[in-house]
């Protein structure tokens, strides 16, 4: 089955900027992160799709909308939820949630979803997709489940698009937003 994914991480918030944990806190996008999801448009003009997705927080919302039009929601494409420590700034978690969150392993923090719990979520998702090439809005930590499997295990910048051969777990390639800023923090 040929199945293409083309997975946009949203425009920047103000947690994105800020270093602060988000997950499923329902942030917008700052005014930085508008223009982020409007450059999208000239790098995804005149290509088609058979569908295009979005988790159900706004900041993936209205990225698609600036960027594309408007999407199918799904809030199986939701963050990860990060439970106690959404809203938390990145330098005042504990050291082993940090690592933990920049190895992208072993993350257990109180009330939150582990890593296994998001991919099982997203895996659903994807189980139902009809073959074709599929716009998806969502997340720094859902695209970095998926693109880990195509050997790329960065945690991109806001505003990032990455296509994959999904069957062949291969990265096609990557189209760095014109005023993306790097991430804050989950650096490799």
């Amino acid at each position: 089955m040929e199945l293409e994914l083309w997975l946009v991480r949203h425009g920047e918030t103000t947690h994105s900027r800020d270093a602060r944990m988000a997950g499923w806190i329902d942030v917008p996008l700052t005014a930085r992160g508008e223009e982020q999801a409007r450059a999208l448009r000239p790098l995804l003009d005149g290509e088609r799709f058979a569908a295009v997705w979005s988790s159900d927080l706004r900041r993936a919302v209205a990225s698609a909308r600036l960027a594309w039009g408007e999407p199918t929601v799904d809030p199986r494409l939701r963050e990860i939820s990060f439970g106690s420590l959404e809203n938390e700034a990145w330098a005042t978690i504990e050291e082993r949630h940090r690592e933990a969150l920049t190895s992208f392993a072993g993350f257990d923090a109180p009330g939150a979803e582990t890593l296994e719990q998001a991919r099982a979520r997203v895996d659903a998702f994807l189980a139902e997709l009809p073959a074709g090439r599929h716009l998806v809005f969502s997340h720094g930590g859902v695209i970095r489940l998926l693109t880990r499997e195509a050997g790329e295990n960065a945690f991109l910048p806001t505003g990032t698009v990455v296509v994959l051969d999904w069957p062949a777990r291969r990265l096609l390639r990557r189209l760095d937003n014109p005023v993306a800023l790097p991430p804050p923090f989950v650096r490799d």
